[in-house]
């Protein structure tokens, strides 16, 4: 059945319909439908009865001059109810040298649907949009019907209790980041949840979080993508890869499907907001890590999907003869995100998730790539970045740019305004290299512990800034940062070619596992120095999930495809590490107590003294030193003046402490040398009697001063 423009044919009328807003909205008794296309020469609204059907239970082809109001095409349906299915074909010129490449034989998402359907297998094979042509140079529309295969929309119109939920609005200064992947966090048959691996297991793992003390989740990508995406095998298994990390997008708008613990068509959108009501209930922000600057319909031989079928030429940045794309970001595509069209497609996502979805804040994958024009050129006030970090609904909303793209821009300290936090890449890289024992990162070292300065404050940024971090999901974990010297990653099928190997990383002795007791007393030292290192730095601490119980993906540092116990976290660690839980909660507790260490300005010379262990300034320009202290000057909150010392060397070394007024002693409150509970973080101190303290190899200590009546009363 097919019908054109005002009619009552078939079931329920069927009208011009709004062109605003985009997408889909109950109206008088049905649904408005809306979609952009500028040059679609004829399009269809398919509704289907079941995900898996090849046919639709009804055809609605649009009116050129009825249902089209610009380049927006539209039309009201009578009588649709929530749960229906839907999707879009488009016909238009096939003619890639100008970059278009509409294919009628193709079912489209709507690229503003809220929920798609899931399908057991999205083989993207078999959604192929193009074949060769005879004389392979040159690819022609496929004249096979791929609608069985693909996924269908769901318009969801369902009503959600929010029962009064508020965000949380935390400011940088008291906030907390804890990464992680909404699978992977409680998939495995340890983590002790009723609902693995879904928004529901997260729910039930906020108790935990709330005793770890971290103030914000930031979820790997949740917008919808193709986890059968990957074709290659793994070559110890033999199992088929697949997508787990998400970093490859279908439609910007709709929550993952699989991480819905129902199989009812739409759930996933309520199972979503149920985690945020909860997360908020608990005083914990969710940042969700975005990615628009690319999808999943990759290079000229991918599928279609979506964005390629509606308007190819305008949703991506093409090359020069525009058969192909600028690849900006090492996926086979990069989306025209500086395109009017585009920018408004990237706001409005960005407005649905927080005020329908109610996030908190977004990290922004890849966030260079959104400051490119549509030739690929790097932007000096990018309209989008200027857009999100003025726009008025996203005032309040946190937004953290991943500064860099695969296309050799590198934006750290630099991107766009001070609105935007950024991951700060050379903290990690630079306390990885200190804790090392690399020559010539003492005064790198300070930096970083201070806000690094020297990386913002040119472009009028301060330390809140900057998203300090040791590990993310890209990279050895923490455990593995201190096991292995290089990347193991032979089971992602690439001939362990893929992967940074610029890890900053050490063994201490023996690659991976080992019962060493010496060896592994090194490596549980270095983990809590990280672990302090990053909870005294100014700035915003991120901590990896699984991190504070020793994590590992076996030197696997790039596990993206690996759906299984590489990537997934192993909860009888939590019992076994216990010490290093302990050390990490203490010290979240520890910087939520001392405020001196997250004030969002950078420290000025008599806030702060840095000295060499024997005292004095230390030597900067001595690249084989590898100790220094500080003294941070009293905290008018605490009380106390602190006395950090950091000994990345490979032998014992005596600190001198600093004098101090009559009345008051230096205690030592952290010791990562400390064996177990030794570290003292859990509510204990040690009396200092003597003027110097013997610091062991790859090691660091906190002291505080306190009055004497303190002293004398513990």
């Amino acid at each position: 059945m097919v019908e054109v423009g005002d009619s009552v044919i078939g079931q329920g009328a069927v009208r011009a319909g709004s062109p605003l807003p985009l997408g889909t909205r109950e109206s008088e008794g049905g649904v408005n439908f809306s979609i952009f296309s500028r040059h679609a020469e004829r399009v269809c609204l398919e509704l289907f009865a079941l995900p898996q059907d090849s046919v639709p239970i009804r055809t609605i082809e649009l009116d050129r001059i009825i249902n089209r109001t610009g380049d927006v095409w539209h039309v009201w349906v009578e009588g649709v109810k929530s749960g229906q299915l839907y999707a879009y074909r488009m016909d238009g010129p096939y003619n890639p040298s100008e970059g278009h490449r509409f294919n009628f034989k193709r079912l489209l998402l709507d690229p503003t649907a809220t929920a798609i359907s899931q399908m057991p297998v999205w083989d993207f094979a078999a959604a192929q949009g193009y074949e060769r042509s005879a004389s392979q140079l040159d690819l022609v529309a496929s004249a096979v019907d791929n609608a069985g295969l693909m996924p269908k929309c769901i318009f969801d119109d369902e009503p959600f209790d929010w029962d009064g939920d508020r965000p949380p609005h935390r400011p940088w200064s008291e906030t907390v980041i804890y990464e992680l992947h909404v699978r992977g966090f409680t998939i495995h048959p340890t983590s002790g949840v009723a609902c693995p691996g879904t928004y529901r297991g997260l729910i039930e793992k906020i108790p935990y979080l709330k005793e770890l003390g971290v103030t914000a989740v930031e979820l790997m990508p949740v917008q919808e993508f193709n986890e059968h995406s990957v074709v290659r095998i793994n070559p110890v298994t033999g199992e088929r890869l697949k997508n787990f990390w998400g970093y490859d997008p279908v439609v910007f708008f709709a929550p993952e499907g699989s991480y819905c613990s129902s199989e009812k068509l739409g759930r996933q959108k309520v199972e979503f907001k149920e985690m945020v009501r909860a997360f908020h209930s608990a005083g914990i922000e969710v940042i969700l890590d975005v990615v628009f600057n690319h999808t999943a319909e990759g290079d000229e031989l991918g599928p279609t999907i979506c964005y390629r079928g509606i308007d190819n030429s305008i949703f991506y940045t093409l090359a020069g003869d525009k058969r192909h794309y600028k690849d900006s970001t090492g996926t086979g595509n990069t989306i025209n995100a500086n395109h009017p069209v585009v920018r408004n497609h990237i706001i409005a996502a960005l407005q649905y998730w927080m005020v329908e979805m109610h996030v908190d804040g977004f990290r922004f994958d890849l966030a260079s790539v959104l400051g490119r024009d549509g030739a690929g050129n790097l932007l000096p006030n990018a309209p989008l970045l200027e857009r999100i970090a003025e726009d008025p609904i996203l005032r309040d909303v946190k937004i953290i740019a991943e500064a860099w793209d695969a296309a050799g821009a590198y934006e750290v300290g630099s991107f766009s305004d001070k609105r935007w936090a950024e991951w700060n890449g050379r903290y990690r890289d630079d306390v990885r290299r200190f804790w090392r024992g690399d020559e010539g990162l003492l005064g790198l070292f300070a930096s970083r512990i201070c806000g690094s300065a020297d990386i913002y404050a040119k472009s009028g940024k301060g330390p809140e800034c900057s998203i300090n971090l040791i590990t993310c999901h890209d990279g050895f974990t923490l455990n593995d940062l201190v096991s292995y010297r290089y990347k193991h990653n032979e089971q992602n099928g690439e001939n362990n070619a893929d992967g940074t190997d610029d890890n900053y990383s050490d063994n201490y002795g023996a690659e991976g596992e080992s019962d060493v007791d010496h060896i592994d007393a090194v490596r549980r030292r270095q983990i809590k120095n990280f672990i302090l290192t990053l909870f005294v730095s100014r700035g915003v601490p991120m901590l990896l999930g699984g991190d504070e119980f020793c994590r590992t993906q076996g030197g696997n540092n790039n596990a993206y495809c690996q759906d299984n116990d590489i990537s997934w976290i192993d909860w009888t660690k939590l019992e076994r590490n216990s010490d290093i839980y302990h050390f990490t909660r203490a010290m979240v507790a520890f910087r939520a107590a001392h405020p001196v260490l997250r004030r969002e300005e950078f420290y000025t010379n008599a806030d702060i003294q840095w000295f060499a262990p024997a005292g004095g300034e230390p030597i900067w320009a001595d690249n084989e030193l590898k100790t220094v202290a500080c003294l941070i000057h009293e905290d008018k909150q605490s009380g106390h003046d602190m006395f950090l010392m950091f000994n990345a060397g490979t032998e014992t070394v005596a600190f001198s402490l600093p004098e101090l007024a009559p009345g008051k002693h230096w205690r030592l409150v952290a010791d990562t040398s400390q064996p177990g509970d030794g570290d003292l973080l859990a509510g204990r101190e040690l009396p200092l009697q003597s003027k110097v303290y013997q610091l062991c190899s790859f090691s660091s200590a906190i002291a505080l001063a306190r009055p004497d009546e303190l002293t004398h009363s513990r």
